[in-house]
């Protein structure tokens, strides 16, 4: 994909998301993600000496969010949502229950008692 696609896809999700360079979902920024894998902004890593990965560097074609969907979504949550899918056959269904409770039950998940 050309640079000016790439700049268009990221200031239309931009647009969508309310000005906000975040994750839709977990509302990490790019570097936040970034360091969840364990990269500096730059694509360093995070105590390169320390582990010995001096050489290891993120590709910079390596996208960390997306910015092609309706909101911005980072791809720790990619991966969480893969996990849950995949580990067992009840994925999908137990994902709409949590969602739905999440929406229906606020209280009951909430509540202050013990």
């Amino acid at each position: 994909m050309t640079l000016d696609r790439q700049f268009q896809h990221y200031f239309a999700a931009l647009e969508r998301a309310g000005n906000e360079d975040r994750c839709f979902l977990c509302r990490r920024t790019p570097a936040e993600v970034k360091a969840f894998f364990g990269f500096h902004e730059d694509g360093t890593p995070i105590d390169a000496e320390k582990y010995g990965i001096e050489d290891v560097v993120l590709d910079p074609r390596v996208d960390i969010m997306s910015y092609r969907g309706s909101r911005p979504v980072c791809s720790v949550c990619q991966l969480n949502l893969d996990s849950i899918l995949l580990s067992s056959d009840e994925g999908p269904a137990l994902l709409r229950k949590v969602l739905w409770e999440l929406e229906h039950e606020r209280e009951k998940l909430w509540s202050n008692e013990a």
